[in-house]
């Protein structure tokens, strides 16, 4: 069986160059280069419900809640992307191989899936996150039913799952905050069946 080779890797430095000008934002994987299909209304409502619940939790905190502005670096990994939401306590770490809006230590990132990212959001980039040293939670909102899934890594550093569907919430402790399903999709288009 014959191994299929990459015809270019790109370096970080190449990537950081795109960026720079680049109109569509992108994100980079172990020398790959991928472009992030823009959101649609719904995915950019449910983030934005979501960011508003977070910023309100953070009050009174050492914390900061940043849109998809904000890249985080996965190092372990190779990895640089744009999470929909991130939640960082205490000073932010930048990446010092790269722009100022590249962050190492998030607490808290959440990512609202859509049709083409769903798998990857709940399969490889689950695994990929859980490798991030200051990573409490990671937070998936769904595109396609009113769900919302928390894998969150305590103290001892195991991780555990939970599940909420429409009328449930779950809890983010670290900043004391309960994400309610039915205000996050409060107006969404989603079925509530």
């Amino acid at each position: 069986m014959s191994k299929v080779r990459r015809h270019h890797s790109y370096t970080y430095a190449e990537y950081v160059a795109l960026e720079s000008w680049s109109s569509t934002k992108h994100e980079f994987l172990d020398g790959d280069i991928y472009a992030m299909s823009g959101g649609s209304d719904e995915h950019a409502a449910l983030a934005a419900e979501t960011i508003v619940v977070l910023g309100i939790a953070v009050r009174g905190r050492f914390c900061r809640v940043y849109t998809s502005d904000l890249r985080v670096r996965v190092e372990a990994v190779d990895l640089t992307t744009y999470p929909d939401a991130t939640v960082i306590c205490g000073p932010i770490e930048r990446y010092e191989h790269g722009p100022e809006t590249t962050a190492l230590n998030p607490s808290i990132v959440v990512e609202v899936t859509s049709p083409s990212s769903e798998a990857y959001d709940t399969g490889d980039k689950l695994e990929f996150y859980r490798t991030i040293p200051t990573l409490r939670e990671y937070v998936i909102v769904s595109h396609s039913e009113r769900r919302i899934t928390v894998h969150a890594r305590d103290l001892s550093g195991e991780w555990s799952t939970t599940v909420a569907i429409k009328s449930g919430s779950v809890k983010l402790p670290p900043l004391g905050a309960e994400l309610l399903v039915d205000e996050i999709y409060r107006n969404s288009t989603i079925s509530a069946d």
